[in-house]
């Protein structure tokens, strides 16, 4: 996957360690959500475009893959690919890395706008759209990780 232009940086804090020595389950998600915030602003949606259209973005569902531990004050950096988009939902995901470059996680999500007066799903404003259509455009020949699109379940010999 070729590298994208947006990212988000943080670090394994102390009280993300579990007792397994590594970061916790929850702390992965947390650091996927603070990445959708990110990304949201990156988008035209910081807290003032939020106001202004009285719109913000859901998670309506999201899966996430653990891959490899994370341990305490270990740099992590977030990026995102969208899979697929249309006039008010993202199909992303979002995909975890050391400094060694190695996959630690991903987070596949499923993002809807929603205009916040009305209480409902609603298209992008036409700003937000645009930035959305510009990152799409550079997505969209990306192969997704094969981590996307997975269901859970067991394999079962027959």
């Amino acid at each position: 996957m070729a590298e994208q232009a947006f990212q988000y940086q943080d670090y394994v804090h102390h009280d993300w360690v579990d007792y397994n020595g590594h970061m916790n389950d929850a702390a992965y998600a947390k650091v996927f959500s603070l990445a959708v915030d990110a990304f949201i602003d990156e988008i035209g949606l910081e807290a003032q475009a939020r106001e202004k259209y009285s719109y913000t973005i859901f998670t309506l569902e999201t899966h996430l893959c653990y891959l490899q531990e994370a341990h305490q004050g270990q740099q992590l950096t977030v990026n995102v690919q969208l899979l697929d988009v249309d006039a008010k939902r993202l199909h992303v995901i979002f995909t975890m890395k050391n400094t060694k470059d190695d996959v630690l996680a991903t987070s596949e999500q499923m993002l809807m706008g929603m205009d916040t007066d009305q209480q409902r799903p609603a298209p992008f404003p036409e700003d937000v759209a645009e930035k959305v259509e510009m990152i799409w455009n550079e997505h969209k020949q990306l192969e997704a990780p094969k981590q996307a699109g997975r269901t859970i379940g067991m394999k079962r010999k027959r």
